[in-house]
């Protein structure tokens, strides 16, 4: 469980490969206790408590991507400076990142918690599901430093090229997540907070399933110098934690308008709008395993200045990302409604129109899925490639564009506006990142050459 992987060595696209489908399996255990989640509340506490987790999913989302934004940047460190062999720098790029994990769960805590009810109110979320959105949202965020601690555990361990670890550690999480969400809504009547509990819960036991791997290896071990402050690695960190963390809550904030948008079409609406997206957040977890793979393998890369290698993973991961996009698109697109039946009883309010708008959001985002897993590629290419610019200026594209079209859209053709909105902001953003990485790529190969000569 211990294992690390120099990606600078051996066939890319194994590489990638082999790297993506623990990480592919981990996110699918994570969606999993995650549908589960949102199929408990819909199921036995009603359409109302369906749209409350729904409502809320931009908000968590906008707390829980900062916190990811920032220990994704921290692995971008520890990954080139394990591809570099510098020990000594490894080492305290871990323990610097740990300094400032603990000072970012303060942080996000006490502003997440004050914020939480004027958010959701703002958002024009509906006036039965508000209770229940902020009883999900702020019990979510009372266990910010477990959900931090884990990431970050993962993200080194990720550095280091072991994506198995993370599995493993999620498998068990969802196991237990699933069996307290029974326990705690369906036994314990606690409602949604009691969902939100029951993934807190999973979450510590990943945890410290990371961690106890994490300790098996001696030569990140930090030793009592290494915390003593090291400003530029610090600032090193920052750089490029910041940026992603921005760039996930400039998404966010994107996501939390267009979700103001949907709920101005009543409760039904935001319910299978609500089923649709806990589906798409199925649907894109393969170009999301490859994308973070790339992150790894370009960070090694450049940290070896292999180039040339960095150019060839980029071919092979993005034939994979849209092979696996055209099969999980047509998944949504032929089973939509199915898989909507899972989160919604027979009997509920509003039935029709539930599915009717979930199944139209699935085949809408299914036909443009492709864009999106080509997005996460270049996306993460450049931020392995310490490239803390155009990832956070195409989330601003991407924001942009997802705001004018959602109300130009929603004004033109109603609720269908609001999906479309999704599928311009993909093709603008992917579009962004495509030129920015070509850029990227022929400077370094100039940079190689140069320095050859």
């Amino acid at each position: 469980m211990a294992k690390v992987k120099d990606m600078t060595r051996g066939t890319p696209i194994k590489l990638i490969v082999t790297f993506a489908l623990p990480m592919l399996l981990g996110n699918a255990f994570q969606q999993l206790y995650s549908l589960v989640d949102t199929a408990v509340v819909g199921k036995v506490l009603g359409t109302a408590a369906l749209a409350a987790v729904g409502s809320a999913g931009w908000l968590d989302w906008l707390v829980l991507g900062c916190m990811l934004g920032m220990t994704t940047g921290f692995s971008i460190v520890i990954s080139q400076r394990f591809g570099a062999g510098d020990h000594d720098g490894l080492r305290q790029a871990i323990s610097m990142s740990a300094i400032l994990t603990v000072i970012s769960i303060i942080v996000l805590t006490s502003a997440s918690l004050l914020l939480c009810r004027p958010v959701l109110t703002a958002m024009n979320t509906p006036a039965e599901a508000l209770p229940l959105a902020v009883a999900y949202s702020s019990t979510l965020f009372k266990g910010l430093c477990i959900n931090m601690t884990y990431n970050l555990f993962a993200a080194i361990l990720r550095a280091l090229g072991n994506s198995r670890t993370p599995l493993y550690a999620m498998i068990v999480a969802s196991f237990v997540n699933i069996a307290l969400d029974v326990v705690f809504v369906a036994y314990f009547h606690w409602g949604v907070a009691g969902a939100a509990g029951a993934t807190i819960c999973g979450q510590a036991c990943a945890a410290l399933i990371c961690l106890a791997s994490l300790a098996k290896i001696d030569f990140i071990r930090p030793k009592k110098a290494d915390w003593k402050l090291h400003m530029p690695t610090m600032r090193r960190l920052l750089t490029l934690g910041t940026p992603i963390a921005a760039q996930n809550v400039v998404v966010s904030v994107g996501g939390l308008v267009l979700q103001s948008i949907a709920n101005g079409f009543g409760m039904a609406f935001v319910a299978g709008y609500a089923a649709a997206a806990k589906i798409c957040g199925i649907l894109e977890m393969a170009g999301w395993s490859v994308g973070s793979a790339m992150a790894t393998y370009s960070g090694q890369n450049l940290g070896a200045k292999k180039y040339d290698r960095i150019r060839t993973g980029v071919r092979h991961a993005l034939v994979v990302a849209v092979g696996m996009a055209v099969i999980c698109g047509a998944v949504g697109i032929i089973f939509g409604k199915s898989l909507t039946m899972l989160f919604v009883s027979k009997d509920a309010d509003a039935l029709d129109q539930v599915i009717h708008s979930s199944v139209l959001y699935l085949r809408t985002y299914g036909s443009s899925l492709f864009t999106l897993y080509a997005l996460f590629v270049f996306r993460n290419t450049l931020q392995g490639m310490g490239d803390a610019f155009f990832p956070i200026a195409s989330a601003v594209l991407q924001v942009v564009i997802r705001i004018g079209l959602g109300y130009l859209g929603a004004w033109l053709w109603g609720c269908f506006g609001v999906y479309l909105a999704d599928c311009g902001a993909f093709v603008g953003a992917a579009i962004m990142l495509y030129f920015a990485y070509r850029a990227k790529i022929n400077k370094l190969d100039s940079a190689g050459r140069t320095a050859l000569i």
